[in-house]
């Protein structure tokens, strides 16, 4: 998003429930094929539309009922849901892409978006058990037109990480577009792959590593504590 000059939020204030998996929170990134319909008004603040969905996702990793053997799929299935209305999903991935975008017809982006999702849901869907147990730190909010970055910081256990969500205001409701953890982010590490098998490949062949899901998000593997 850039630099933004406008601090809001103030520091230190802390969720009243446990924390949850940062990538759920992220695509609070970044699991469901579609683009969900808008749930965040405008009128709210940013940092209270990220708070809302973080809310919801910690209801569901809580739930007795959910958390019986057996249910692992249909909670993820739940939280993808949560998750879908608050990410847009199509500006995430035209970012990650880059210039390439507008190049593409639309069959080739609504490829190109959902093998992006894919990946992203292949990527983070087995870590959502590392995090029921963390607490989630409201630091600060910034806005700067009609983007804002709120910050977060995930502590607990098992993880000691920072979590900067940038939202966009699209018709006066909040959308995340990208997630910087402990510094990098999900849309400039997928950029710099995506370019990189570009300068070698054709576009066709970037959607055959992407279909191989031989892509990773190198920002994220170090934010686990052991």
């Amino acid at each position: 998003m850039g630099q933004i000059s406008n601090s809001i939020a103030g520091t230190g204030s802390i969720s009243s429930g446990p924390g949850f998996g940062m990538i759920w929170v992220a695509m609070a990134s970044v699991i469901a094929l579609l683009i969900g319909a808008p749930v965040a008004s405008a009128e709210e603040t940013a940092t209270e539309s990220v708070k809302s969905t973080m809310d919801e996702v910690i209801h569901i990793l809580t739930s007795e009922e959910l958390n019986q053997p057996g249910r692992s799929v249909e909670r993820r299935q739940k939280i993808e849901q949560v998750i879908k209305q608050r990410v847009n999903y199509e500006d995430m991935a035209k970012r990650a892409l880059g210039w390439s975008w507008i190049e593409l017809t639309g069959t080739e982006r609504h490829e190109f978006v959902d093998l992006f999702v894919q990946l992203l849901r292949d990527a983070f869907a087995g870590r959502i058990d590392n995090y029921v147990d963390e607490q989630v730190h409201y630091l600060s909010e910034q806005q700067e037109e009609n983007c804002a970055e709120v910050r977060t910081k995930l502590s607990g256990r098992k993880v000691n990480t920072t979590l900067d969500f940038r939202l966009v205001d699209k018709a006066g409701h909040w959308y995340v577009y990208d997630v910087v953890i402990d510094g990098a982010g999900i849309v400039s590490n997928y950029h710099a792959q995506f370019v990189s098998i570009l300068h070698e490949h054709s576009f066709a062949g970037l959607l055959n590593k992407m279909k191989e899901k031989t892509l990773v998000v190198k920002a994220f593997e170090t934010t686990i504590v052991e």
